[in-house]
C-alpha cells in the first residue's frame, strides 16, 4: 500500500511539474508575442512620417495634374471665347457698314 502512495506522490509531483512547465512555456509564448507586437508597432510608428510623406507627395503629383489640366481648359475655352469675339465682331462690323452704306436696308 506504501508503494502505492509513493507512487501517487511522484505522479502527482510529476504532474505539477509538468503543468508548471506547461505554465511557463505558455506565459514565455505569450511575453513573446507581446515583443514582437511592441516591435512591429515601433517599426510603424517609425514608418508613420515616410508613409506620410509618400502620401503627401502623391496628393501634390495629383494636384498639379488637375492644375495643369484646369489650366489647358481654361486657355483652350480662352482661345474659343476670343476666336467667337473675333467673329461676332466682324460680324457686327459687316452689319454696321451695311447699314451705314445702306440706311434702307437696316
Amino acid at each position: 500500500m506504501e508503494d502505492i502512495i509513493t507512487r501517487l506522490l511522484n505522479t502527482e509531483l510529476q504532474a505539477e511539474a509538468l503543468v508548471a512547465e506547461a505554465k511557463r512555456k505558455h506565459d514565455d509564448l505569450i511575453q513573446h508575442a507581446q515583443d514582437d507586437s511592441r516591435a512591429i508597432e515601433a517599426a510603424f510608428e517609425l514608418r508613420i512620417p515616410e508613409l506620410r510623406n509618400q502620401y503627401v507627395a502623391k496628393e501634390r503629383e495629383r494636384a498639379a495634374q488637375t492644375i495643369a489640366e484646369l489650366k489647358r481648359r481654361y486657355e483652350e475655352r480662352h482661345r474659343e471665347q476670343h476666336t467667337l469675339a473675333e467673329q461676332r465682331s466682324v460680324e457686327a462690323l459687316e452689319s454696321a457698314m451695311a447699314i451705314l452704306l445702306d440706311p434702307e436696308r437696316g
